[in-house]
């Protein structure tokens, strides 16, 4: 029989008298590590749109290949944001102004007001997979247009989208309207004297020159692709920051004209002309409508912003004029809804079109400067932001109607349209942190 030495035994007892004191001390030094140097857990990536192509703009940070040296300089090696490429999140804060605290709303578009029943359409946020889409800040816009003048320019959409503008700048600041003109007040200019802003409307559906098909004439559009509208060109040399938004207006009867000659029509049955669709026709009215501010203030070496809002996809379903042509009440979820067809076709254009003048505009030296407000993608996923019925105040007020006219084109105020000003406001800080060499 081995014999057991009495240091042994004395040092495993000591051994296990000491291990949970040891245990005890280690236990806050790991917590410490791991609170300073946490370890990394693998992300679920965003969901992403279907069959999305990015479109990617670099975000008002700069880029850098060398890594930052202090928290300072961090933000300016953040990495290019593609903010129309993302999903459609709840938020329970909702909009900053609603139809009570805005007084420029077009009628058409004061859902609520109108008796719309549902709200949730009003608690969504665009989410961009790969970065953040700050809240709209009316004061930080103001003082980035400050003593300049906005001009948004083009249909129905345009208009939009300046009203919905107007309502979130006033949470900020009141504006003063100072002009307006036209059959429905097309043209019209407002004043914010605290930031010396002016922010302008021209009703121009195509852009370039046109006539409109009315009760008393035809019944189908005239085009003049080679010649932009005056009746907003004319103004361009007052124009700092210049909005575009076509789109619809291409989808009724026209005939089109380049120089004294018809270069074709679109649905004209009854006349003797070559059907040959909108698509090329839209091209060129824009192809026109950019050289045209590129040439006439480039030209003569004065500075221009351009924002290109691409086509915002309608949401009819089933015939427009009936009773629940656009009824859904949330947002298309992941595969639900794909870019395709005529949506798909239409952004094509637009962004092809805005990317050949931005290599016109680097000619120039960089005094004018572009950009696409690519909505298509984000505004196909709300079906539910459009006034529908409510287009009219309380349509159904004396029961179900057959047949209840539906706006299903244009958006709600407050409603999603919100966010394109939200970008619309993201291209402004870059463009601020990047100035032209002329500022």
């Amino acid at each position: 029989m081995g014999i057991t030495s009495p240091f042994k035994d004395q040092s495993l007892s000591i051994t296990k008298r000491l291990l949970p004191w040891t245990l005890y001390a280690l236990l806050p030094i790991a917590l410490l590590r791991l609170y300073f140097y946490p370890l990394p857990f693998p992300t679920s990536p965003e969901t992403e749109l279907p069959n999305s192509t990015p479109v990617t703009i670099i975000s008002h940070s700069s880029l850098s290949a060398s890594p930052p040296s202090s928290p300072e300089k961090e933000k300016a090696y953040e990495s290019p944001c593609d903010y129309f490429d993302g999903k459609w999140i709840r938020d329970k804060r909702g909009p900053l102004y609603n139809g009570t605290t805005c007084g420029t709303i077009k009628e058409g578009q004061n859902c609520i007001a109108h008796g719309r029943p549902d709200s949730g359409y009003l608690y969504w946020r665009w989410k961009p997979s790969q970065c953040k889409l700050p809240r709209f800040e009316p004061q930080t816009f103001l003082q980035l247009i400050s003593n300049k003048h906005v001009a948004f320019v083009g249909d129905s959409m345009a208009r939009n989208q300046l009203e919905s503008l107007l309502c979130m700048l006033s949470t900020a600041s009141s504006p003063n309207l100072v002009y307006r003109n036209g059959e429905d007040n097309k043209f019209r200019k407002w004043h914010f004297p605290s930031h010396n802003v002016t922010v302008s409307l021209y009703w121009s559906p195509f852009l370039v020159q046109g006539v409109e098909k009315s009760n008393s004439g035809p019944n189908h559009n005239k085009l003049y692709l080679d010649h932009v509208d005056e009746r907003w060109a004319r103004d361009m040399d007052q124009m700092d920051l210049i909005v575009l938004s076509i789109g619809h207006w291409f989808l009724h009867p026209a005939v089109y004209y380049e120089g004294s000659s018809v270069l074709g029509c679109h649905y004209c049955p009854g006349l003797n002309h070559t059907e040959i669709g909108f698509y090329d026709v839209l091209r060129k009215a824009l192809r026109t409508t950019l050289n045209s501010i590129i040439d006439r203030r480039g030209g003569k070496g004065y500075g221009t912003d351009i924002i290109v809002t691409t086509f915002s996809p309608a949401h009819f379903e089933g015939e427009w004029d009936k009773a629940g042509a656009c009824p859904k009440t949330k947002p298309y979820r992941k595969g639900e809804k794909e870019l395709e067809g005529m949506d798909s076709d239409m952004r094509k254009i637009e962004i092809e079109e805005v990317e050949d003048a931005k290599t016109k505009a680097n000619n120039l030296g960089g005094i004018i400067r572009l950009e696409a407000l690519d909505v298509t993608k984000l505004a196909l996923l709300r079906p539910d932001g459009h006034p529908g019925p409510y287009m009219y105040p309380f349509p159904f007020a004396n029961g179900n109607q057959e047949r209840v006219q539906n706006d299903c084109v244009h958006w709600c105020l407050p409603g999603p349209i919100d966010t394109w000003n939200e970008i619309f406001l993201e291209f402004m800080k870059k463009w601020g942190e990047q100035p032209r060499i002329e500022e």
